[in-house]
């Protein structure tokens, strides 16, 4: 099989977007039935009603956006704090067959508060430095809570849009406990099964110490409840990885099939929503026109990216020696099989990788970075990228009704000066963060004493970490000391203000939105399905990316990449 084979590759990834659009597309009418109360899966029901019974709350109650907004916060905080507890005392607790001790404080803050927020930023190696109970209770566990946190915004954010003159926009209780019941746990244990068919292990045997072969020495196999964790790490773009290799280990990811199944798996979900808004809201259009406008974002980043890779490393090229740049990348997944990994899992949120993208040629680099860094809008992680996509549809409609000289509308709601503060703050928050923090380690000792490449893929490598903390991505570029105090602490206060600060700002616009009464539509109202909307809004996203960013990609991948052209 031949590790790149273009007609063969581009007809996969036509046949992946098909997969992924067909299933999403349904998957979407499902969620529509689940959170507007019109599914009751019978074997679900009675754990429904028990769980209701047991939190005190009903589907008659609902809340206002504060009121959603402190569950919220409180659900999450008490998630943080228990898998905190767990990541500092699991040397003592059972299930912990290689003796591993309780982690440092600054990297349990870190560990727990990136897999609380749906980062799954990793500064540690899964399969040494956490117990097979760690894994479970703690990060499988809030793969699922973190998930569906996510799940509830993007509910919220719908209803918000949906109503009118109501200040009250669902039950986080109930949203949540459906998210789980109803959407997660029925696919994540679809998916377990796949995986366990395909070779993905699941157990509790400590790990294998086999004899090497001819003159090489014992190798340690590691083994653990790979499977489920697996599941769910994929479906709800969480992406933090049983082993350190991540999906690039052939027990998390063995085949292609398996590759291909994840990568569906980590769109899922994101690209299910705006199909799920579209029923919801009664307008199927609106909800096609931004999927159609993540679609084509996202098959230009697969696009670029494989062309990039494609082309080789420019310093071998302008050698005379052609040919695919194969570093980094497992030979068994092919070209296509790695780009499409790659863009999938930044364009997500997801952050899980069969490749090192540290490995990337600089122009290949340059596309999961910018994925990235516009917000993770490119159908972004489950529930908060479609919450930030409706952000950008929001500053789309504004700048479109200055220049038009109209009064913003959308769905027949105006969008006045408050709707468009919360949007800009959700815009806007991570990139501040990228921007500020990454200025801060350039100039502390602590900062640049944890950058071990020098010159712009080092500040590729940094640029990389902070914008995937600060957008719940939670893959890396690697070559930086991430487990180190300075950035362990600094990363956890990025992935907090990140995902908070951002998901309160929708929901208060939700909540505006909800007031509002619905206007008729006139002569001058801007139709927000057509295809010059579609391509408005991708250029509002590209503009404000290439605008807060170009000076970071100018000194980083483009100037690696003419450095290496140079022979530098």
């Amino acid at each position: 099989m031949p590790i790149a084979n273009p007609p063969v590759d581009v007809v996969t990834i036509a046949v992946f977007l098909f997969l992924v659009t067909l299933a999403s597309y349904f998957l979407g009418q499902y969620l529509a039935a689940v959170f507007s109360g019109k599914l009751h899966w019978n074997p679900m029901i009675r754990l429904e009603k028990a769980l209701f019974y047991f939190i005190d709350t009903s589907t008659d109650h609902e809340d206002s956006w504060q009121g959603y907004a402190r569950d919220l916060l409180i659900f999450n905080a008490i998630g943080f704090c228990i898998l905190f507890l767990v990541l500092i005392i699991q040397g003592i607790l059972p299930l912990n067959p290689q003796h591993v001790s309780g982690f440092p404080l600054s990297q349990a803050l870190n560990i727990a508060v990136s897999f609380t927020t749906n980062t799954n930023w990793q500064v540690y190696s899964g399969e040494t430095a956490a117990s097979y109970l760690t894994q479970m209770i703690g990060f499988t566990v809030q793969n699922f809570l973190s998930a569906a946190t996510g799940l509830c915004i993007a509910v919220a954010v719908m209803r918000g849009l949906t109503r009118k003159t109501t200040d009250r926009i669902g039950n986080f209780w109930v949203d949540m406990i459906r998210a789980v019941l109803y959407v997660l746990i029925p696919l994540a244990f679809i998916a377990t099964i796949v995986l366990l068919s395909q070779g993905v292990i699941q157990n509790l045997d400590p790990s294998l110490t086999i004899s090497g072969y001819g003159d090489a020495g014992p190798q340690t196999i590691a083994m653990g409840p790979v499977a489920s964790q697996e599941a769910i790490k994929m479906l709800g773009t969480n992406g933090g990885g049983f082993f350190n290799a991540n999906s690039a280990h052939p027990y998390e990811n063995p085949t292609p099939f398996t590759n291909l199944f994840e990568i569906i798996l980590i769109l899922l979900i994101p690209a299910s929503l705006p199909f799920m808004f579209g029923t919801l809201s009664g307008k199927r259009k609106q909800g096609f026109a931004i999927y159609i406008a993540m679609l084509v974002l996202f098959i230009a980043a697969v696009g670029m990216l494989y062309s990039a890779e494609l082309s080789g490393n420019p310093a071998l090229v302008s050698q005379g020696v052609p040919g695919v740049s194969m570093e980094g990348k497992e030979v068994r997944f092919g070209l296509a099989g790695s780009i499409l990994f790659s863009a999938s899992t930044t364009a997500a949120a997801n952050g899980a990788v069969n490749t090192m993208h540290d490995s990337l040629a600089p122009l290949g680099g340059l596309v999961p970075l910018f994925l990235i860094l516009v917000g993770e809008v490119v159908f972004g992680g489950i529930g908060s990228g479609f919450a930030t996509m409706i952000a950008f549809v929001i500053v789309a409609v504004f700048i479109a009704g200055l220049m038009i000289g109209r009064t913003p509308e959308y769905l027949a709601k105006k969008i006045e000066i408050f709707e468009m503060k919360m949007a800009l703050i959700t815009i806007l928050v991570p990139s501040i963060l990228v921007l500020v923090f990454t200025g801060i380690a350039l100039v502390v000792t602590d900062g640049l004493a944890g950058i071990f490449n020098p010159g712009p893929h080092g500040l590729s490598e940094v640029v990389y970490a902070f914008a995937s903390m600060a957008n719940n991505n939670g893959s890396a570029f690697a070559g930086l000391n991430a487990a180190s105090p300075f950035y362990a602490l600094t990363g956890a206060l990025v992935m907090v203000v990140g995902r908070f600060m951002p998901a309160i700002a929708m929901l208060a616009l939700a909540g505006s939105l909800a007031k509002k009464k619905t206007i008729p539509a006139g002569t001058g109202t801007l139709p927000t399905a057509s295809p010059s909307f579609i391509i408005w809004l991708v250029a509002v996203i590209l503009i404000i990316g290439a605008l807060t960013f170009f000076p970071f990609f100018a000194m980083g991948p483009i100037a690696e990449h003419l450095s290496l052209l140079g022979g530098i």
